[in-house]
């Protein structure tokens, strides 16, 4: 059963934080969904992904198109149609429990500035931990990601 990352993000917009996180999971081999809320959300991140430097492009789609299935990177409001070992959260689209047993990490990215956006991820946080999930919380406060928190972990 795969991890939930939280990332607490403070000094770096989301798109900073998103493409470092996509580089690293497919560093490691892994697909990737990428779950909005908005499909308006998703087009506007899929338009700064293609126009990212070219020599740290992340192959992805957005979803709804014949290929999803074959995506490394899908951008969607719903399911991962990718099979995805990672499953990365913006804008407090949920992360189920029952999602985690088929994912090597989930990560749920949200705005340190956003008191919706911060309720949201504590709600899920205490939701997911209290179904035993295990959970580490990483906070960029100090100009470097720490773990600053972690529950249910081996």
């Amino acid at each position: 059963m795969g991890e939930v990352y939280f990332y607490h993000l403070t000094r770096n917009p989301v798109e900073t934080t998103l493409a470092t996180l996509l580089a690293r999971a497919r560093a490691q081999g892994w697909r990737i969904a990428v779950r909005g809320r908005e499909r308006a959300r998703l087009e506007r991140l899929d338009a700064t992904l293609w126009d990212g430097p070219p020599d740290s492009f992340l192959p992805h789609g957005l979803a709804g198109g014949p290929h999803d299935a074959r995506q490394p990177i899908l951008l969607t409001t719903g399911a991962g149609a990718n099979r995805p070992d990672c499953l990365m959260s913006l804008d407090g689209a949920e992360v189920a429990a029952s999602e985690l047993p088929g994912l090597k990490r989930a990560c749920i990215l949200f705005d340190g500035f956003d008191g919706a956006a911060l309720g949201r991820a504590r709600e899920q946080w205490k939701i997911l931990t209290d179904r035993g999930c295990a959970a580490r919380y990483w906070s960029e406060e100090t100009g470097k990601w720490a773990e600053k928190a972690s529950k249910n972990v081996p």
